[in-house]
């Protein structure tokens, strides 16, 4: 069990990653440890599956350039591999006069990101594009599309496995020990030696990465998005991809409507803070990873600056009339009976000391470990991309 490059978490970006070093280098003899007995089974498997253009990201951030160098990469590697995605565009939507200085910015940062066949559209060419949405203003962005992440992650998998790479299920990752001038990964059943960790463990990047550093100055807070679907006889009020204008100093997008490449709509989702970190039910509870969370400052910081948003965002986790409203404003026709429950999905988000929640991406470098802490929404989308920039910090050390 000597490997070069043990790369923990069989998510999209550790199986891009994955990928990206055997094309790179072949001769490299690389590992993926997965603990589930399938790949992209939590963030990657239970997301929305867009395909994001990267029109709300800061130009120059990781976000930014990795989404649209990714979006690219994406769309040719689908295309080889006969994945199937559909490029169906999205309206961005404000909905009264308040919301117009926010969408001109959003216009602006896709703008300076090279999106340049996004377009301003008024009240009258909202309703041609979604007739049933309420929109005084919008912008159309033709670049966004639906896609299953799983089926991409499960693709990348077996490319990756063709070009002699090994993958591992059921490989929890208990523990690593640096141990002259190498490291060993010990899992519930293996020891694997390696001469670089990668870890790209998602929800879990912040326990293995204290396993190897002393000093760990974020958390990984879980937060929950629920979605519903939309009853198949209303499906005809959405045609493609509906998003409002997202709330500046929130970093979540809000409730929104999306096709889904399955077939279906979904409408959501909320976000609220999950008691487990793969907790996909409100029911789901972990008291160990709860006082974890609440014990760490920064997340008490984040509370305490958004209690008065994240109560809003539980009571449309228990109230459908609430969540039906908070659609409304999108499609006021939408009615609470059109709506069935739908999947749920947990995002890792990185929270540092001070409260902040971090944007984006956060990659740690170590003697022995990479630290991937932060792969925020678009990671998929950005996949590739963020693979390549991982594999050229890896590939320096070889």
């Amino acid at each position: 069990m000597n490997y070069d490059i043990t790369i923990i978490g069989g998510g999209i970006v550790g199986l891009a990653t994955a990928l990206r070093l055997k094309e790179n280098k072949p001769e490299l003899k690389i590992a993926v440890l997965e603990k589930e007995n399938q790949v992209a089974k939590h963030q990657t498997g239970n997301n929305s599956g867009v395909i994001h253009s990267g029109i709300y990201y800061k130009p120059g951030s990781l976000k930014a350039t990795n989404c649209i160098s990714g979006y690219n990469h994406l769309l040719e590697f689908c295309q080889k591999e006969n994945v199937p995605y559909d490029l169906c565009g999205k309206v961005i939507v404000a909905t009264s006069k308040e919301e117009l200085p926010a969408l001109e910015n959003i216009y602006k940062r896709g703008i300076e990101n090279g999106l340049t066949q996004i377009k301003k559209i008024n009240q009258e060419e909202v309703k041609a594009y979604e007739p049933h949405v309420n929109g005084i203003s919008g912008i159309w962005v033709p670049y966004t599309g639906i896609i299953d992440y799983k089926k991409v992650s499960e693709k990348y998998a077996e490319v990756f496995k063709k070009k002699g790479g090994e993958l591992f299920l059921g490989e929890k990752a208990v523990n690593i020990k640096n141990i002259n001038g190498h490291s060993e990964v010990v899992t519930e059943n293996a020891t694997y030696n390696t001469k670089l960790v990668v870890n790209c463990a998602g929800l879990y990047s912040d326990q293995i990465a204290a396993m190897n550093r002393n000093k760990m100055d974020i958390r990984i807070i879980p937060f929950r998005g629920e979605y519903y679907e939309i009853k198949k006889e209303k499906q005809y009020l959405v045609k493609n991809l509906i998003y409002p204008v997202p709330d500046p100093n929130f970093p979540f997008l809000g409730v929104h409507f999306t096709r889904m490449m399955k077939g279906g709509v979904e409408a959501g989702p909320n976000a609220v803070f999950a008691f487990k970190k793969e907790g996909y039910k409100k029911t789901d509870f972990n008291l160990e990873e709860v006082s974890a969370a609440l014990a760490w400052p920064g997340f008490r910081k984040v509370m305490m600056k958004y209690w008065k948003t994240g109560l809003g965002e539980y009571y449309r986790s228990f109230s459908k009339a609430a969540f039906t409203k908070a659609l409304q404003k999108l499609i006021p026709e939408i009615q609470e009976n059109d709506l069935v429950p739908g999947g749920a999905g947990v995002r890792a988000q990185a929270c540092d000391r001070t409260g902040g929640l971090l944007d984006d991406f956060m990659i740690l470098e170590d003697k022995y470990i990479i630290n991937v802490c932060n792969a925020p929404s678009p990671a998929a989308t950005s996949s590739l991309s963020i693979g390549k920039t991982i594999s050229e910090m890896v590939l320096k050390r070889f």
